[in-house]
C-alpha cells in the first residue's frame, strides 16, 4: 500500500519526546527518518524504563520505524558524513535548546543558504525568540507555566500534571503539521521554511474553553474535577458500584438521558431549561442525577444510556482500553517487532487513517544504535 510521505528524507537530531514523536508520526506517514545519536550513548531513552533485557520499551515505541547511524557532531569526520545527508534530505528536526546549531554551524540562516529545499523543523521548551528562549524546559515545566496544570484537578486541591507528557507530544503534534504544510509549500515555491514551535505556546494553544473564559470573565477558571466547565451534564457520576461517564452535550442529549433516568420532570424546570441554566444549577442537577444512578451498577446506567444514543462511557483502565474491541478494530494497540526477534513490543497505533494506507505497522521497529550505518552509507554512495 501507499502511504504518503514516501519520496520524503528525515534527518531526525531530536532526543527524548517531542522531536522523536514528531518524526514518528512522519515516520507512520511513510517517511524515510534517519535518527542521529550519540556515539555509544543514543537518545536518552534508550536509558528509560520499561526494559525488556537491555531494550527500552519507551525507546522502541516513540522510535519505532526510524534508522539509526552514530554521529559526534564535532567531529570532523562524522560531520563531514552528516554534510554528505543534507542535500538528499527534505526535512532535518532537532529539539536543541536555541544556538545550539548555530554554534556546530548548522543552523537555520547556515542550512538554508546552502539548501535552500530543506525544511528546518526546530522544538524547544520556549521557542528560538523571546525573553526566555534560552531557558530549559521538559513537560511539567510548561504544563505549570502554560496553564494547564492549573485547570487540572480537583476544586481546592493542588494542582496536578496531565497523567501523559501533553507538553512534549502536543508540539510534536504540531511541529509535524508544520513539517506538512511547509512539504506541500515547496511544491510550489521550491524553498525550504524554518518551523519553530514551542512547547509552551502548545500548552497555551489547547487551552480552548480556559482562554476564553478568562478573556471574557478575566477570571481564571480553577479546577472542575472531571466536570467540563461550559457543558452541563458533563462529568463523572457515581452508580451503585462506582463512577461513569455522561457527556450530555446538547438540550436534544439532555432530554435523552432524563427519559433513560426517568427524570422527565426536569424538563419543565426553568433551573435546567438551556445549558447555560444547567451550568449555572450544576451542583443541584448532579444531585439530582446520583439520587437515580446510584441505585443501579454502571453496566446497567451505560446500556441504556447507550441504546439511547447518549454519549456516556466506563472510565478503563489503561490496560483496560488496550483491549477495548473498537480500539483494537481501529489498530491503535500494534506489536512492533523486537531487535533482537523476540516477543514484539505494544504500542500506541497511528490514529491518522488514510485510505490505500496500511495502518498496522507491522514492519516498523525501534533501530539499534548506529545499527543502521551500511544502509546510510549506501543510500549517500548513490548519488
Amino acid at each position: 500500500m501507499s502511504t504518503p510521505l514516501s519520496d520524503i528524507t528525515v534527518i531526525d537530531l531530536s532526543h527524548v519526546l517531542a522531536g522523536p514523536y514528531c518524526t514518528m508520526m512522519l515516520s507512520d506517514l511513510g517517511a524515510r527518518v534517519i535518527k542521529i545519536e550519540r556515539p555509544g550513548l543514543g537518545d536518552d531513552t534508550r536509558a528509560f524504563p520499561p526494559f525488556r533485557g537491555s531494550e527500552s520499551a519507551y525507546f522502541a515505541t516513540i522510535n519505532r520505524g526510524k534508522e539509526s547511524i552514530a554521529l559526534d557532531l564535532k567531529n570532523p569526520d562524522d560531520r563531514a558524513l552528516f554534510e554528505q545527508m543534507l542535500p538528499k534530505a527534505d526535512v532535518l528536526v532537532e529539539n536543541f535548546r536555541p544556538g545550539v546549531m548555530e554554534r556546530l554551524g548548522y543552523g537555520w540562516e547556515d542550512l538554508h543558504a546552502k539548501y535552500p529545499r530543506l525544511i528546518y523543523a526546530a522544538v524547544s521548551g520556549f521557542g528560538h525568540t523571546g525573553p526566555d528562549a534560552q531557558k530549559p524546559a521538559y513537560d511539567m515545566v510548561v504544563q505549570a507555566r502554560g496553564g494547564v496544570m492549573s485547570i487540572t484537578g480537583e476544586k481546592d486541591r493542588e494542582p496536578v500534571r496531565v497523567g501523559a507528557s501533553v507538553g512534549d507530544i502536543i508540539a510534536g503534534s504540531f511541529l509535524s503539521t508544520g513539517v506538512i504544510a511547509a512539504l506541500y509549500e515547496r511544491t510550489q515555491t521550491g524553498q525550504g521554511r524554518k518551523i519553530d514551535v514551542a512547547m509552551l505556546d502548545s500548552q497555551i494553544a489547547i487551552l480552548e474553553h480556559a482562554v476564553a473564559i478568562t478573556g471574557e470573565t478575566g477570571i481564571p477558571p480553577a479546577p472542575s474535577g472531571a466536570r467540563h466547565p461550559s457543558i452541563t451534564p458533563f462529568e463523572t457520576f457515581h452508580a451503585k458500584n462506582g463512577l461513569f461517564v455522561i457527556a450530555a452535550g446538547n438540550d436534544v442529549l439532555f432530554a435523552k438521558m432524563c427519559e433513560v433516568l426517568g427524570l422527565g420532570p426536569l424538563l419543565e424546570d426553568p433551573r435546567f431549561a438551556s445549558n447555560a441554566a444547567r451550568c449555572k444549577h450544576v451542583k443541584i442537577l448532579k444531585r439530582l442525577i446520583e439520587t437515580v444512578t446510584l441505585a443501579r451498577k454502571k453496566k446497567h446506567w451505560l446500556k441504556r444510556l447507550d441504546a439511547a444514543g447518549v454519549p456516556c462511557a466506563a472510565i478503563q483502565n489503561v490496560a483496560e482500553a488496550m483491549s477495548d474491541p473498537q480500539i483494537l478494530a481501529r489498530n491503535m494497540v500494534v506489536e512492533l517487532a523486537a531487535p533482537d526477534g523476540g516477543k514484539p513490543f505494544l504500542a500506541a497505533g497511528n490514529p491518522i487513517k488514510i485510505s490505500g494506507m496500511d495502518d498496522t505497522l507491522k514492519d516498523a521497529r525501534a533501530p539499534t544504535l548506529d545499527g543502521d550505518r551500511q544502509a546510510v552509507l549506501d543510500w549517500l554512495s548513490e548519488g
